[in-house]
């Protein structure tokens, strides 16, 4: 019988007047779509279910991460791509070889407070925090399961990371 690799885990930025941890608790699951950068593209494919997601609001007043998620399907096609109405559309994507993928995530926890970049950037054990590190913009990014824990520990969680 095959080992089961070992949970990866992510961060995930959203400004949420675009797409909230509220909007995903409201429906419980949704689609994490619109993402055009090469290399956070790159990270959802590699997501597998039941990977733990940080999930982080950013351009807002206090950025940070606001709850965890669970990636509940794996990377298939960005139908937005092919969308001429939506702002994610790509002209150049091939119907037959599509460019751009997206998950769908499903909520796990809405944290009580907000686990601030300021906090983030404070805590030295997490120094080495992709999120935190000058510069990095990335949408879409693997976080150590050490981090992972810290996070959650800042955020009074009740969820657990293995």
């Amino acid at each position: 019988m095959a080992k089961k690799p070992p949970p990866q885990y992510w961060l995930m930025k959203s400004e949420p007047d675009v797409y909230s941890i509220d909007s995903l608790a409201q429906q419980g699951r949704g689609a994490w779509d619109g993402v055009r950068n090469y290399q956070a593209r790159n990270n959802m494919r590699r997501m597998r279910v039941g990977d733990l997601v940080l999930f982080y609001h950013s351009s807002t007043a206090v950025p940070g991460v606001v709850g965890v998620a669970r990636v509940c399907r794996e990377a298939y096609p960005d139908a937005t791509q092919f969308d001429p109405k939506s702002d994610h559309y790509d002209p150049k994507s091939p119907v037959d070889e599509p460019r751009w993928s997206m998950v769908d995530v499903e909520l796990v926890e809405k944290f009580a407070i907000v686990v601030s970049l300021e906090q983030l950037k404070a805590d030295p054990a997490l120094s080495g925090m992709l999120a935190v590190q000058r510069g990095s913009r990335l949408s879409v990014q693997p976080v150590e399961p050490a981090h992972v824990r810290i996070v959650l520990a800042l955020a009074g969680a009740k969820t657990r990371a293995r």
